[in-house]
């Protein structure tokens, strides 16, 4: 039996999965690491602390699932976007990666924006300059520490860089460097003039390959660490959000997918390069070679219902204790028991700011239409409802740009409730399914490496691997009355928009 190796370097742990050649996930494996904070909305990881949880979850995964090294017969890589790795002429790092979630570079994307031209970023890199992305980071080094940035010769993303100490090869698939703010994306190269009006460097910038593209093979040195096989081919790999796509099976036009983590994305896969001309959504390259994708980004979805569940379900988290159930289990029953809508209640999601499609980080949640009917069944169900509102105004924009969407593909731990999957269909009006493979990004990851060492193409892989297990239709009557509360939370932001910001730096003057 032959088998593939997905790895996925997420933000507070590396998933291993092993798939045997039939994409059967036969074994998993994930270890944690730490993420530092030194100052408020910094966010900041050692590389190394990503290496040895790689190394450490690939050989426990081996040891967990019986499989020796030299019958694996490829690796696929899925990481954390955006994230900065500076390394010197030695290769060595210079100091903490700054990640997708650090906000400190608000001046730094006003500077790109003016130095390079709104429209002429746009057009290059289908995208405005955010904070999460990589070119802002680039420049901060600049100004804030340039003993660190004079000592950089190498730029690279998270699992690149781990790839890097496996192999010795430096490189950066299309897909995550769609997320750099330095690639011409229409034509997948990094681009010249984006570079030089920000005096980066072209030398800085790695050799560029497709998903599925080899590009290294396993050092003796790692081998020995991880008990793999030297020579092992090591394929490019996606940033997170194009492999999990890969892993859902959104490889066609007219498929979208809705991952419900931490962060909410809504997904969809493009045969040819469009671009928002606002730029609400991002367009990056797709996983799949010669393909793009648009998505959305929420940045507070499942995590509002984390921050519900951490602050106030103190009872259920007790009985879920007590009982052996999960929590979120708990709360959705108990959300299930309010009416639709919420008897007049509606939850802003923008508990982190917010990304698409305002990008505010200065926009606040709340809870708009309280009365003393209310209760905790109405608040959490509210709280869901909010969250898919928001989910829904990246559908909008994806459905106004002319794209077709007959099928969503839901997934992440949301995905499990399927009173929440029902709400998405009906607040979306398009079926939902979810599909046999559970592992996300991991299992799209060892896709591409199932892909680039077998020579199959990445969309006959899906077909053939992965399967539609669960499907919800719409509830036409619930979408017609879903219609009048969306409209309403649409208009909620714009409303509110001047509160929020005046709200903040109230906060920020405390």
């Amino acid at each position: 039996m032959t088998y593939f190796m997905g790895l996925d370097l997420g933000t507070s742990a590396v998933k291993c999965i092993l798939v045997d050649d039939t994409g059967r996930v036969i074994g998993s494996h994930s270890v944690e690491y730490p993420l530092q904070q030194p100052h408020p909305g910094w966010a900041e990881q050692h590389p190394e602390d990503w290496w040895n949880g790689t190394v450490q979850g690939i050989r426990a995964l081996l040891d967990k699932t019986g499989v020796s090294g030299e019958e694996v017969a490829g690796i696929g890589f899925s990481g954390q976007m955006h994230g900065s790795v500076f390394l010197d002429e030695a290769q060595q790092v210079i100091r903490p990666a700054l990640l997708w979630c650090d906000q400190r570079t608000a001046e730094q994307c006003a500077y790109i924006e003016s130095a390079v031209g709104k429209e002429e970023l746009g057009r290059l890199t289908g995208n405005k300059a955010l904070t999460g992305f990589t070119a802002p980071k680039v420049v901060w080094l600049r100004q804030h520490e340039p003993e660190n940035y004079e000592r950089v010769r190498h730029l690279l993303l998270p699992k690149d860089y781990v790839r890097l100490r496996l192999t010795g090869a430096l490189g950066m698939d299309m897909a995550d460097a769609s997320g750099t703010l330095l690639l011409d994306v229409a034509n997948r190269r990094w681009s010249q003039t984006v570079a030089e009006r920000l005096d980066i460097p072209m030398a800085w910038l790695p050799p560029l390959y497709e998903s599925n593209d080899v590009a290294g093979h396993l050092l003796p040195e790692a081998a020995s660490l991880t008990g793999l096989a030297a020579g092992t081919p090591v394929v490019a790999g996606g940033g997170d959000q194009a492999c999990g796509a890969v892993g859902v099976g959104v490889v066609r036009q007219g498929i979208a997918s809705v991952a419900l983590g931490t962060s909410g994305v809504v997904f969809v896969h493009d045969d040819a390069y469009q671009v928002d001309e606002a730029y609400r959504l991002h367009s990056f390259c797709h996983g799949v070679p010669g393909k793009w994708h648009r998505m959305g980004v929420m940045l507070a979805a499942g995590g509002s219902f984390q921050w519900w569940r951490n602050h106030f379900a103190h009872e259920e988290l007790a009985r879920a204790q007590a009982e052996g159930k999960d929590v979120y289990e708990i709360l959705t029953s108990i959300a299930e028991t309010a009416p639709l809508g919420s008897e007049g209640l509606i939850f802003l999601p923008y508990l982190s700011g917010e990304r698409t499609p305002h990008p505010d980080p200065k926009a606040r949640g709340g809870f708009i239409g309280l009365n003393l009917r209310h209760g905790k069944p109405h608040l959490t169900r509210a709280l869901l409802e909010g969250i898919t509102f928001g989910l829904r105004d990246s559908m909008q924009l994806i459905q106004e740009s002319g794209i077709e969407v007959t099928e969503l593909r839901v997934n992440g731990g949301g995905a499990r409730s399927l009173f929440w999957r029902q709400m998405i269909a009906d607040i979306f009006g398009i079926p939902v399914v979810t599909v046999n493979s559970t592992d996300g990004p991991a299992y799209g990851a060892a896709i591409m490496a199932a892909s680039g060492v077998l020579g199959e193409d990445i969309t006959a892989l899906c077909e053939k691997w992965i399967q539609v297990v669960d499907r919800v239709e719409p509830n036409a009557d619930n979408h017609q009355k879903y219609e009048a509360y969306y409209q309403i939370y649409r208009s909620l932001y714009g409303t509110l928009q001047a509160t929020f910001h005046q709200l903040s730096d109230l906060a920020g003057q405390a």
